[in-house]
């Protein structure tokens, strides 16, 4: 009779395979951990065991090339659904827990933010434990196990953008923004937050004003003094899911948004995430706005339907054309802060100064991007509804910058 082991692989084989009645065979003789109608009064529980063993045996091959456990819970969600998106939070925590030695607190971050945890369960009654938690049958668990390693074994080598525990391979990188800065951008999402639940636009543009002109500020300030730090800040880089509905659009917010803050970003449409490089500060920065606007976007979208003739009707045309539209000018606006926030900089730092540095630190960024990017390609996006681009623009012109007359312009050419 074939051991615990070799009836997983057979699984996974079949699982990936096109057979469909061969992978509902193979994971039969995985529910009963025997052959046919021969099981074995502990099979379940060795079989158990052998499929915990060779999850965090599969993820553990992940981390030297270049993936993360937020990445691993976010495509393995986005392609088998939210149970086995959980089902490898908990495998996430028992290699967690087989680590032998250190961990840097990012990445125990990630996996608190996935609620991974060991649950109490040993290897042998893990799938037992999660079953009755999930509320599911012994069949759909050992499904749901299969089909993740099945996919955890194609996924491709992503950029290494900092070092897994026990590895090497990325920079090394200070947290973003440091003990000072933690209070400024705890301060900006205050006002972010501020920004989102407000139903006034001209509430939202001066919370989100005034959040954009301190993180351009803090920007600078921390640029400053990493240029004389002994040992300073490096270039790091995060992932920012870009899952549909209208993934091209929130790529293009990310690209948008990560450009007004000196950082590049790249879109690996296939794996659903845009990878952005920079700074610390920056990165963080990024991350927030993005957020805030993604929100606000939406928001936004939802009221230009319900203002449209035919009331709240749906079109993706429309849709797709709003968000294209507020990303390009949000970017517009947000680089035109940061050219603001430059200037004023360079008025009290002196231009001798600050211009340097941010050439240093753009250089810097731009060569891990050649590094980690080398064949990078540019796409067109296309926009098919022009009263979702005019919308979409209005939207971003009301979000953005208080104090500030928005431009007038003309509907631009299609993309």
């Amino acid at each position: 009779m074939p051991d615990a082991d070799a009836l997983i692989t057979a699984a996974v084989a079949a699982v990936r395979g096109t057979d469909v009645r061969d992978a509902e065979r193979k994971l039969d003789r995985l529910v009963v951990g025997g052959d046919g109608g021969r099981p074995t009064p502990d099979g379940p529980a060795t079989v158990d065991a052998a499929l915990l063993g060779r999850l965090v045996a599969a993820l553990g091959r992940l981390w030297p090339r270049g993936w993360q456990p937020a990445d691993v819970a976010r495509i393995v969600t986005r392609r088998l659904g939210a149970r086995p998106g959980r089902l490898v939070a908990e495998a996430l925590a028992a290699d967690r827990a087989a680590q032998p030695g250190p961990v840097p607190p990012w990445w125990d971050d990630q996996l608190a933010g996935l609620d991974a945890r060991v649950h109490g369960d040993d290897d042998a009654g893990w799938l037992s434990g999660w079953t009755t938690r999930e509320g599911t049958d012994r069949i759909t668990a050992l499904r749901d196990a299969i089909e993740v390693l099945a996919l955890l074994a194609g996924l491709p080598p992503v950029a290494v953008l900092r070092p897994p525990p026990g590895g090497v391979g990325g920079p090394a990188t200070t947290a973003p923004g440091g003990p000072s800065g933690s209070r400024v951008l705890d301060r900006v999402r205050a006002l972010l937050a501020k920004a989102e639940s407000t139903t006034f636009p001209a509430e939202a543009e001066a919370f989100t004003g005034k959040a954009q002109e301190l993180i351009a500020r803090h920007s600078l300030e921390r640029a400053l003094v990493e240029a004389t730090a002994a040992h300073p800040d490096r270039p790091g880089g995060v992932r920012i899911s870009t899952d549909a509905p209208y993934a091209g659009a929130k790529a293009l917010l990310v690209q948008e948004v990560a450009a007004a803050n000196r950082c590049e970003s790249v879109w690996s449409d296939d794996l659903g995430f845009a990878t952005v490089l920079g700074f610390p500060a920056d990165l963080e920065a990024v991350e927030l706005l993005h957020t805030s606007l993604l929100v606000q976007a939406t928001a936004a979208m939802l009221r230009g339907r319900r203002e449209r003739q035919g009331g709240g009707r749906r079109t993706k045309a429309y849709d797709e054309a709003f968000l294209h539209a507020f990303a390009r000018r949000i970017g517009e606006r947000l680089r035109t802060a940061t050219d603001e926030a430059n200037r004023q900089a360079a008025e009290a730092a002196g231009p001798e100064r600050l211009l340097p540095v941010l050439a240093a630190r753009s250089g810097a960024v731009r060569e891990r991007m050649d590094t980690l990017f080398p064949g990078v390609t540019r796409a067109r996006l296309t926009v098919r509804d022009a009263e979702g681009w005019q919308s979409g623009t209005s939207a971003a012109d009301r979000a953005l910058l208080a104090g500030t007359a928005p431009p007038t312009r003309s509907l631009p050419g299609r993309r």
